[in-house]
């Protein structure tokens, strides 16, 4: 109770605008490996910033520079397992996925920048990770991977990489993706938990705000799964998991119709940045 306490106070002194103060995101430009990467870009009509972001530019000096280049992007040995994964046979049908798509670096090139896709089949956005999950039960006769486990991040991870650079651009005109766009939205705003917070307390009302030793970003969400150094490899489900634990609320379930619809939203609010995967935070 006392840990919540506190807690709550610290928020409600950096929304009230007293204790933490406000800094800029850095003027700095990113490339990788000499690929230049869009980290600020102007918003598309009806965004609430005139400018998008990205995460990285929320970042200290030394976080941003392991970024920089692949060979200290703790992050791509994930992406090294991914490419183990892609090659790797399994199920009834003794495919692999490469045995589909050949060379992920030509068929997968601007898969991680449109994705969540409407599907026709389940009539609901789908995710990379439920993609991958639907050709493996389909078309390899294997089994579906569990939430973060089984390599689902690492061949996440892989596939996404293969757009480095490609800037994120969502249609929304595919299906019923507008409707979920809205809902996704409304998920946005929606105060939740003990702590009253809603995802746009942090990433838009307190934007640039310090909490603690947190540089409060837009959230945006261009480079997962991102390698967090306090925590490892993160998918984009377990941030949003995690920051709804946070405010003392009942954590949905991964992939559920909220969060699917929230990734939908939260995507095209990074509409214009470069997919950074893996990208490096905190």
């Amino acid at each position: 109770m006392k840990r919540l306490l506190v807690a709550g106070v610290m928020v409600a002194s950096v929304f009230a605008g007293s204790g933490p103060v406000l800094a800029e995101p850095v003027d700095d430009t990113l490339e990788i490996d000499g690929m230049p990467i869009i980290t600020r870009t102007k918003a598309p009509e009806g965004h609430p910033f005139d400018e998008v972001l990205s995460g990285w530019l929320f970042r200290e000096a030394e976080t941003r520079d392991v970024e920089r280049e692949t060979i200290e992007n703790p992050g791509m040995i994930a992406v090294e397992d991914g490419e183990t994964m892609w090659n790797t046979v399994e199920g009834t049908e003794g495919k692999s996925c490469a045995s589909c798509h050949n060379d992920a670096a030509e068929t997968m090139k601007g898969v991680g920048a449109r994705f969540p896709k409407w599907d026709a089949d389940s009539k609901k956005p789908i995710n990379i990770e439920l993609q991958i999950n639907k050709c493996r039960t389909e078309q390899m006769g294997a089994e579906a991977l569990a939430f973060n486990k089984g390599g689902q991040q690492e061949l996440t991870a892989y596939i996404k990489h293969q757009s480095l650079g490609m800037p994120v651009e969502l249609d929304l005109t595919e299906g019923d993706m507008q409707s979920w766009w809205e809902k996704g939205k409304d998920v946005y705003y929606t105060r939740t938990g003990q702590l009253n917070l809603a995802c746009a307390s942090c990433h838009e009302t307190a934007m640039g705000k310090f909490i603690r030793a947190d540089h409060l970003s837009q959230g945006q969400v261009n480079g997962f799964p991102t390698y967090r150094l306090k925590s490892g490899l993160t998918s984009l489900h377990q941030r949003f998991r995690g920051c709804i634990r946070d405010t003392r609320a009942e954590q949905p379930k991964a992939f559920s119709d909220d969060l699917m619809a929230l990734e939908t939203y939260v995507t095209w609010r990074g509409t214009g940045l470069s997919v950074e995967t893996p990208s490096v935070r905190q």
